[in-house]
C-alpha cells in the first residue's frame, strides 16, 4: 500500500497530512518537506475551549469523551437526553441548557420520570427527560442543525476550490499537489478505489488519514478484518476486489456532506426516499428516459469515447493502432482480444514499452517513445500475452473489455461467404449406397 499515513502526529493523535516516509525508510531520514500539524477543518468545537462541561456541576469533559458525560450526568444528575445522535453540536447544546438551567427550574423543560412508584416515598427516584417534545429543545436542535450545515457546506467550498491539497497516494506512493479532486481521481481510475465523487466529500484530510491509519494497521478497508502483514492484507484486498470501505460503517457518515442535509436521517434514509418518490411517479412513464452509454478509454492515453467505434478510429489516427486488424490477422476470439487487451493495458500501467520493454518514467513518455518508434502495433509473440493471467482485468472498470465482439460469430458470418467444398457420396456401388443411406431411416419413420 503506500506510505504511512502521515508525516506526522500532534499530541492526541491526529494526522496532519496524508502521505509520509516509506516502509522502508530510516526513523533518522527525511525524505520529503514536513508540515506542522493542523486541525482538520469544519470542527465545531469552540475556539479555546476543547472540553465540555456538565449542565449541573463543574465536571468537565473532553469533546471525544461525551459517553463519559452522559453517564456522569445520569448517575450523578438524573438526567437523561434523548436521541444524542441528532444533537449537531453537542457542546453548543450542553452549554445552552447549562445557561437555561440557572435562569429555571429544571421542571420547567424536562418531563420527570418516577421509579420505584410502588415503593415508600422516601425510595423513589426522579429522572429527568431533557428531549424534543420541548418545543425550545426541538428549535435549539435545528438551529445548530443549520449551522453544522452551513459550516460543512463552507468547508466543501473551501476544499472544492482549494490549491494547497498535498497528499500520497495509499497504493503507490505517487505525490499529488494542488486539488484534492487528482488524488481521488487517480485512486479511482488507477486502483479502482472509490470513495465518491470529490464533490460530495467534505474534511477530505481528515478522511485520507482514517483510511491510512487502518492501512496502517493491517486492517480491510471493507470488510475490516486485521492481517498479520502488508503483503497479505494487499492480496486479499485486490483478489476478493474490496479496495473500497465498508458503507455500514458509521465512522465515514461524517465525510459526507449528505448526512448533514436533514436532522437525523443518514445518507440511506434520504437515498430510500429519493427511491419511494421515484416509484409514486411510475405513471410518469419511461418515454423520457434517456441512456447514457459508459464511456470506453483508449489504450495508450487518457481519451474517452461514448461508443466503441469511435475509439477504434481515435487508437488508429493517433496512435495508429488498429484492434479490429490485429484481431482479423490474428483471428482473436473474444477471450483472446480480451487477454490482448488487459496486457496492454498492463503494461501502460508499468510504463513499459511492449515492443521493446525499455521502462520509462512516465506514461507521457511512454506514449512519445511508442509514437516515435511505431512501437504501438508491434505486438510480442502470443505465449507472451496468451496468458491465464490476463483473463483478469488490469482496471476492474474497464468499459472496453465490454464492448469486444466475439469473433466466432464474425467467423461464422465469413465462413457462411466463402466457398465450401462439398464431398460427394461415392455413387460406383450405388446397392450398397442404397442400403446403409441413412435416408432409409427417413423413410422407415414415415
Amino acid at each position: 500500500f503506500g506510505a504511512s499515513a502521515s508525516q506526522g502526529e500532534d499530541r492526541d493523535g491526529s494526522c496532519s497530512t496524508v502521505g509520509g516516509v516509506g516502509y522502508g525508510d530510516s526513523k533518522d531520514c527525511i525524505l520529503e518537506p514536513l508540515s506542522l500539524p493542523e486541525s482538520p477543518g469544519g470542527t465545531t468545537t469552540l475556539e479555546g475551549s476543547p472540553s465540555v462541561p456538565c449542565i449541573f456541576c463543574e465536571e468537565h469533559f473532553h469533546v471525544a469523551e461525551q459517553d463519559k458525560l452522559l453517564k456522569h450526568m445520569i448517575i450523578e444528575h438524573k438526567i437523561v437526553i434523548a436521541d444524542v445522535k441528532l444533537v449537531a453540536d453537542f457542546q453548543r447544546y450542553i452549554l445552552y441548557w447549562r445557561k437555561r438551567f440557572t435562569e429555571q427550574p429544571i421542571t420547567d423543560f424536562c418531563s420527570v420520570i418516577r421509579i420505584n412508584s410502588t415503593a415508600p416515598f422516601e425510595e423513589q427516584e426522579n429522572y429527568f427527560l431533557l428531549c424534543d417534545v420541548l418545543p425550545e429543545d426541538r428549535i435549539l436542535r435545528e438551529e445548530l442543525q443549520k449551522q453544522k450545515l452551513k459550516e460543512i457546506l463552507e468547508q466543501q467550498q473551501q476544499e472544492r476550490n482549494g490549491n494547497n491539497f498535498h497528499g500520497i497516494c495509499m497504493f503507490c506512493n505517487e505525490e499529488f499537489l494542488g486539488n484534492r479532486s487528482v488524488l481521488l481521481n487517480h485512486m479511482a481510475r488507477e486502483h479502482a478505489f472509490n470513495i465518491g465523487l470529490p464533490d460530495n466529500i467534505v474534511n477530505c484530510n481528515e478522511f485520507l488519514c482514517t483510511l491510512q491509519k487502518k492501512l496502517d494497521n493491517l486492517q480491510c478497508l471493507y470488510c475490516e478484518k486485521t492481517f498479520r502483514d502488508k503483503n497479505t492484507l494487499k492480496d486479499h484486498m485486490r483478489k476478493k476486489q474490496q479496495r473500497k470501505i465498508n458503507p455500514k460503517n458509521r465512522e465515514y457518515d461524517q465525510f459526507y456532506v449528505i448526512n448533514y442535509l436533514e436532522l437525523g436521517k443518514s445518507w440511506e434514509e434520504v437515498q430510500l426516499e429519493d427511491d419511494r418518490e421515484l416509484l409514486d411517479n411510475q405513471e410518469d412513464g419511461w418515454s423520457d428516459w434517456e441512456e447514457h452509454p459508459a464511456s470506453a478509454v483508449c489504450l495508450f492515453c487518457e481519451k474517452q469515447a461514448e461508443t466503441i467505434e469511435k475509439l477504434y478510429v481515435h487508437m488508429e489516427d493517433a496512435h495508429e493502432f488498429n484492434l479490429l486488424k490485429i484481431k482479423s490477422e490474428l483471428g482473436l476470439n473474444f477471450y483472446q482480444q480480451v487477454k490482448l487487451v488487459n496486457f496492454i493495458r498492463r503494461q501502460v500501467h508499468q510504463c513499459r514499452c511492449y515492443g521493446c520493454h525499455v521502462k520509462f518514467k512516465s506514461k507521457a513518455d511512454l506514449r512519445t517513445h511508442m509514437e516515435e518508434t511505431k512501437h504501438t502495433s508491434l505486438l510480442p509473440d502470443r505465449k507472451t500475452w496468451d496468458q491465464l493471467e490476463y483473463y483478469f482485468p488490469t482496471y476492474e472498470n474497464d468499459t472496453l473489455l465490454c464492448t469486444l465482439s466475439d469473433s466466432e460469430s464474425d467467423l461464422t458470418a465469413q465462413e457462411q461467404n466463402e466457398d465450401v467444398p462439398i464431398i460427394s457420396e461415392d455413387t460406383s456401388k450405388l446397392y450398397a449406397l442404397k442400403q446403409s443411406s441413412i435416408l432409409n431411416q427417413l423413410l422407415l419413420q414415415e
